[in-house]
């Protein structure tokens, strides 16, 4: 039985309106509320830190790296890479100089783990955000994705892998602290379940107002994180993207990536309709 054009257009309506009821539910709202997983994070506290780059060289220790060279300097931002899964800068803010550690954010719902699609970047049930190497192709997906910027290529080498914090994870396992958290004097740096450190850090925030802004950076950006930040400042004088919403990045894509499979099914049946309608001499309408 030959197709008509009208038929084509009916069949083709059809199949748009079971995508949209085939649709997953609207993402849902996420409400402040207390963590009561097992997920395990840091705390790192900018009001203790010295700058001592501890955490820096410890960190380089335990993954193999070579140990830091450049010392924190309020006129040079420096960033994570290859060599560096952790880095202490100095920032200039209205109060005073302030040293701040950055690294993995180790997010909630992980852009990167969403965009790699052999499933190389891993969540894994501990909360740690991994990157497997028997598992990834080189896309760079993950480094796309990221809205921290934290994964890096290691572009120059014959066997490129990508490189990031890990929070120590084979250390986790056998029962130890992630090597930074191990290493700080100070204790800026504060290792545990992500519930029991945002209940420290709301209790510092309450028992000093004055010395803390009253916000847990990463406590709902992009979905929460399991890296929390307390600061004496706000947080964008210390670089940090304060404009990332509270909704995880992989929501903006759900919908789409749910129409995917429907869109690969039907498809090649739309495209050969669509040439059996066209052909000339088949619309005997006329």
């Amino acid at each position: 039985m030959k197709t008509t054009r009208r038929e084509l257009l009916k069949l083709t309506g059809l199949a748009a309106s079971a995508s949209l009821l085939l649709g997953p539910d609207k993402a849902f709202a996420r409400t402040v509320q207390r963590d009561t997983s097992t997920q395990v994070g840091m705390l790192v506290d900018t009001t203790r830190c010295i700058g001592c780059q501890s955490c820096e060289i410890a960190c380089s220790e335990a993954n193999g790296l070579p140990p830091p060279t450049d010392k924190p300097n309020a006129g040079q931002r420096r960033t994570t890479g290859i060599d560096a899964y952790t880095v202490v800068n100095e920032i200039e803010s209205e109060k005073s100089n302030i040293f701040c550690k950055t690294q993995c954010m180790h997010c909630d719902q992980p852009a990167c783990v969403s965009a790699c699609i052999t499933n190389a970047m891993y969540k894994t049930p501990e909360g740690p955000v991994i990157w497997r190497e028997n598992k990834c192709m080189g896309c760079r997906y993950c480094m796309l994705a990221c809205p921290f910027d934290v994964p890096k290529f290691e572009y120059e080498s014959i066997n490129p892998r990508i490189r990031k914090c890990i929070l120590c994870y084979d250390r986790l396992g056998d029962g130890k602290q992630p090597a930074c958290v191990e290493a700080c004097p100070q204790e800026a740096v504060q290792y545990g379940r992500r519930g029991d450190l945002l209940d420290i850090a709301r209790k510092r925030i309450a028992d000093h107002p004055a010395q803390y802004v009253h916000n847990i950076y990463g406590e709902n950006e992009v979905g929460g994180t399991n890296v929390l930040y307390l600061s004496s400042v706000p947080f964008e004088q210390l670089g940090f993207k304060t404009d990332l919403g509270t909704v995880a990045y992989p929501e903006f894509t759900k919908t789409f990536l749910y129409s995917v499979p429907l869109v690969l099914l039907l498809g090649p049946a739309f495209m050969a309709g669509l040439r059996h309608a066209t052909r000339p001499g088949d619309d005997k309408s006329h």
